[in-house]
C-alpha cells in the first residue's frame, strides 16, 4: 500500500494529499478528509488508465529519510 501524505498549502489555502508512489497523483480539500476522499479518487482513477494502457503498476517504494535513517 502506497504512503499518502496530506499537509496544508497555505498558497492554496487547501489541504493537499499526495501519493508520491502514484506520479503527479494528488488532491485537495477543505479538510483534511475531504483531501483524502479525493486523493483515494484520483488514485483509482490513476491506477485505471494505468491498467487500460497496459503498463505495470510500481511497488510501493517513497520512504521519507527521517524513515530511511530509523531502518
Amino acid at each position: 500500500m502506497s504512503k499518502i501524505y496530506i499537509f496544508y498549502s497555505e498558497e492554496d489555502d487547501r489541504y493537499i494529499a499526495d501519493i508520491p508512489d502514484l506520479k503527479y497523483c494528488s488532491a485537495f480539500g477543505s479538510t483534511e478528509e475531504e483531501a483524502l476522499r479525493e486523493v483515494l479518487k484520483a488514485k483509482e482513477a490513476w491506477l485505471d488508465a494505468v491498467k487500460k494502457e497496459g503498463k505495470l503498476i510500481p511497488e510501493p517504494r517513497y520512504c521519507p529519510a527521517i524513515y530511511q535513517i530509523a531502518s
